[in-house]
């Protein structure tokens, strides 16, 4: 599977509400930044991840843009995406959604495509 195909298939098991730990490789380097989140090493982003599947519901995720470059057992990739959820931490399960942009990098392992940085932030006007 291309580095591609396994971006679009994280954002498959995203929308499925599958376990996306696996998606990442075990390495304490691994790094994910979030909306509202800073995680460091592959424990922290699976638990990280668990704890987002376990709390929210219902996802939409709309890729605007996917660009991805594979070299020799690494590959780069940057995207906008529109996403949303609900919240069932909330009294009201409150729906978010958000304007994002994603960017990281993927090591092949094993004949496997593995996260070992992502970056999602909404942008927002500076005043």
């Amino acid at each position: 599977m291309s580095a591609e195909a396994v971006i679009r298939d994280y954002y498959e098991a995203l929308r499925r509400g599958e376990p996306l730990y696996p998606y990442f490789l075990d390495d304490e380097s691994t790094v994910k930044f979030g909306v509202s989140e800073a995680l460091y090493g592959y424990d922290e982003v699976a638990d990280g991840l668990l704890e987002q599947t376990r709390t929210t519901d219902d996802w939409s995720v709309e890729s605007e843009g996917l660009v991805v470059d594979e070299r020799d057992g690494y590959a780069v990739f940057a995207d906008e995406v529109v996403f949303e959820w609900t919240d069932r931490e909330t009294e009201a399960e409150t729906r978010r959604r958000f304007e994002t942009r994603w960017s990281g990098t993927l090591e092949h392992h094993d004949g496997t495509w593995l996260f070992v940085s992502m970056h999602v932030s909404a942008p927002h006007e500076l005043r």
